[in-house]
């Protein structure tokens, strides 16, 4: 593991605060890597943090940022590495061996892709703080086709708040996708199973990643999710879609909370049958119109950077 070359790749956007947290806590990391942040016209100081807390900085333009283009030029623009870990701005790592054990899964050689584990930040609500322990346990996998079966849909699972990738798996499927609205991890993720590599769910690695997401920002985040599983039908296809997953998360929620907390049970509900109709919603996209798709969406550049590619 020594061998590899690592880099840790962060896009930012308008989040000095986090950046500078996110910075301190890779100093104080075990594991050997270089730092590549990648900015979208930052205004608050971030891009002047990023200069001066790291040596090699890109800016591009805020309506040049995409979910995947922008992670496919980086991993272009720094073909020297083996392993690109993937962070996002808000994320941070208070275990200082995090990145170490988030490689570990690379001494296989069929491993493509490994995503680490989130806990919730301390100011996480409690729903904020559910999400996380449902879809992160603290058990580790690799997994392949063969778990489809079992799995189902979680096979794919990737995140891009603290994932890493290996270079050649992914030069191999193509890379990330050019223009995508969201979701460009489990895309990825897709890809390499499909082309017999496997994808490795490391419970050992952990970072501090969570949103306290308002029910209107919850709701156009899986209006995206929607669309990305519209125009990537491909991927239920082949593994499945989520409808399962979701009532197990509305009844593993109901159980979180439990009857101490009886009074967020209205709040769980309606959030979920929001989150529901909003997928649902996203999934038929094609028969909206781009400027409705604009104002039901979270990512509003996706619409404006599609309209300009016509």
């Amino acid at each position: 593991m020594q061998s590899l070359r690592v880099a840790c790749v962060i896009p930012t956007c308008n989040g000095r605060r986090e950046l500078e947290r996110l910075l301190t806590s890779l100093w104080a990391q075990t594991a050997e890597f270089d730092t590549l942040i990648v900015d979208s016209g930052s205004t608050d100081g971030t891009l002047e943090l990023a200069r001066s807390r790291c040596s090699q900085v890109v800016e591009i333009a805020p309506g040049d940022f995409n979910h995947g283009a922008t992670r496919q030029m980086m991993a272009e623009k720094y073909p020297q590495y083996d392993v690109l870990v993937y962070l996002a701005q808000t994320t941070w790592l208070d275990d200082p061996r995090a990145v170490e054990l988030l490689l570990e899964p690379f001494e296989d050689q069929l491993v493509g892709a490994v995503c680490g584990r989130q806990l919730p930040h301390q100011d996480a609500t409690v729903l904020s703080q559910h999400a996380r322990w449902f879809n992160y346990p603290p058990v580790s996998r690799t997994k392949s086709l063969a778990d489809v079966a079992e799995l189902g849909a979680r096979v794919p699972f990737m995140s891009n708040a603290f994932g890493a990738y290996r270079c050649n798996a992914l030069r191999a499927v193509g890379g990330f996708p050019r223009h995508v609205i969201l979701s460009e991890g489990m895309y990825v993720a897709a890809k390499m199973l499909l082309s017999h590599w496997k994808v490795a769910y490391q419970g050992t690695a952990v970072c501090r990643h969570s949103r306290n997401l308002s029910v209107r920002e919850e709701f156009r985040r899986y209006f995206d999710m929607g669309v990305f599983q519209a125009r990537e039908s491909w991927i239920q296809a082949r593994f499945g879609g989520a409808g399962v997953e979701a009532l197990r998360y509305m009844k593993s929620e109901l159980g979180f909370l439990g009857l101490r907390r009886f009074y967020l049970w209205p709040a769980s509900l309606l959030r979920n049958s929001l989150k529901m109709l909003a997928f649902k919603l996203g999934k038929e996209e094609a028969r909206l119109s781009r400027p409705l798709k604009r104002r039901l969406g979270l990512y509003k550049r996706f619409w404006d950077s599609e309209q300009l590619r016509r």
